[in-house]
């Protein structure tokens, strides 16, 4: 992979052109990890893959240069991104749905008593959370997450990302699965 080498080094330098290339060139492994991100949170953004890339697409852009090293790091960083539009929908989307900071007035007391299923957005904010929460104990375990469940990567890609053996890559994601866990049940 010469080609994606030279593309790489030269979004590192900031050359527009190469970052182009580079996006055109890996566009299908973009819309697989935005295929897996929109299965899992679908009902909650309502937003297409293609829509999800190029919101990408112009977040990367927009940094100027990608301080990435290789393809695994590249689509690691992609997923992050990725990870961020999402989050940052539900935001909004749950700020204009609670009325964007006005009173919320309740005529019928009955509701306040009543007992909800969780929102499906207070759930994706939960874990975001949740990561937020693990990067202050740990910030590669956070890594492994991003790397394993929102780019989709293997163990033994997420450990060549991360500079460690497959097996040490493993570890860290049976760690992050539990403390992950954990959080989310005390919440």
């Amino acid at each position: 992979m010469p080609e994606l080498t030279q593309l790489l080094e030269g979004a590192r330098q900031g050359d527009r052109e190469a970052i182009d290339h580079l996006f055109a060139v890996l566009y299908d492994e973009f819309r697989q990890i935005a295929r897996a991100r929109l299965r899992k949170s679908a009902p909650l953004t309502l937003m297409e893959t293609t829509v999800l890339v190029n919101e990408s697409y112009l977040r990367l852009v927009s940094t100027g240069k990608l301080a990435v090293a290789d393809r695994v790091h590249f689509l690691a960083y992609t997923a992050r991104v990725m990870r961020s539009i999402i989050v940052d929908l539900v935001r909004e989307r749950m700020a204009v749905r609670r009325g964007a900071g006005r009173a919320e007035i309740t005529l019928d007391t009955a509701i306040g008593e009543s007992v909800s299923a969780p929102e499906p957005e207070a759930e994706i904010m939960a874990v975001n959370e949740a990561l937020e929460s693990l990067a202050a104990v740990d910030p590669r375990l956070v890594q492994v997450v991003e790397l394993r469940y929102f780019a989709g990567l293997t163990e033994a890609e997420t450990g060549e990302a991360l500079g460690v053996s497959e097996r040490t890559a493993r570890r860290l994601w049976e760690k992050a699965r539990v403390l992950l866990a954990a959080t989310l049940r005390s919440d």
